[in-house]
């Protein structure tokens, strides 16, 4: 099932339903597309515990009319997606954390497999890739393991894994492990406690806004546990900055200077990392994906990904 979307800006833009593409690993990815499927393919990877939705469906309209055949997908733990097993005690996390050995149930290459996994589903050989924070690491393992797959590369608001760079602000980890109730409106009142501490001084989002964001994240299917696997992956990742400097990928580096999740150091290693990455660092943006920013994503997005011509 598909349907057209209303936007002024994108009125034409096809908008595919919610699928299931099976992968091999035996992981099922939820996905959905925005567009012509003869454009170039564009692939968004959300961030820790991030379903797809929060990749805003009018971002996604606009890269669509951009030119581009959008696919947003439900990394694994999240959303629609398969939950996996493996449990992770607090104390591997501050371990993790402190940089004290540490094993994970599975690993950023994991995660970057699975996202090759649904572009095999979709018969798509090579895309462009943006990824936001964990989608960031993510999108950028692709384009180190295969290049070829990966046309131009974006990394927003994220980081190389080195672990010098791109720290979470000290007064956020309580916030992060704070123990929640059970029910919907525990987990909308967390949400909006930790997007007022990460999101955007410069382009607040109104409340009723975060608040339907997050009833709609739970109605989709949260996992407290699959929250802890994914910090774990992001914690145990290796240091890519050396790899990174022999990227021959067009990748362009977007990061707000008020970000407290990943501090802007991360996006200063990557850019400095690898050869020719384009930059652009923005004044009041934190963590998160703003509407008044969506014009300058796009721009920045199309722009970078017409260098791989």
């Amino acid at each position: 099932m598909s349907h057209r979307s209303t936007s002024p800006e994108s009125s034409d833009v096809i908008i595919s339903g919610e699928l299931l593409a099976p992968i091999c690993s035996g992981v099922e990815i939820c996905y959905q597309t925005f567009g012509d499927p003869e454009d170039p393919p564009l692939l968004l990877v959300m961030g820790l515990g991030g379903p797809m939705t929060w990749w805003d469906a009018e971002l996604c309209s606009q890269l669509a009319a951009a030119g581009f055949y959008v696919i947003r997908y439900d990394n694994r733990d999240t959303g629609r997606s398969t939950k996996v097993d493996g449990r992770v005690r607090r104390s591997q996390l501050v371990r993790a954390f402190v940089g004290a050995p540490a094993r994970a149930p599975y690993s950023i290459d994991d995660l970057a497999s699975d996202a090759f996994g649904l572009l095999d589903h979709l018969d798509i050989s090579a895309a462009h890739v943006a990824g936001i924070s964990m989608g960031g690491m993510i999108a950028q393992t692709m384009a180190l393991r295969a290049p070829e797959r990966v046309l131009s590369l974006a990394s927003i608001m994220s980081t190389t894994g080195r672990r010098s760079v791109g720290r979470q602000h000290p007064s956020l980890l309580p916030a992060l492990l704070a123990t929640r109730g059970p029910g919907r409106e525990d987990y909308i009142r967390g949400s909006l406690a930790v997007w007022k501490l990460i999101g955007s001084p410069r382009f607040q989002q109104p409340e009723d806004k975060l608040r339907k964001r997050a009833g709609e994240t739970w109605d989709r299917g949260v996992s407290r546990a699959g929250v802890m696997r994914q910090m774990m992956a992001v914690l145990t990742q290796p240091d890519r900055t050396a790899a990174l400097g022999h990227l021959v990928v067009p990748t362009l580096v977007m990061h707000g200077l008020a970000d407290r999740m990943v501090h802007i150091s991360g996006g200063r290693a990557t850019a400095a990392a690898v050869p020719g990455a384009r930059v652009v660092f923005i004044e009041g943006w934190g963590h998160d994906l703003p509407a008044p920013l969506f014009t300058t994503f796009t721009r920045a997005i199309r722009s970078n990904a017409d260098r791989a011509a």
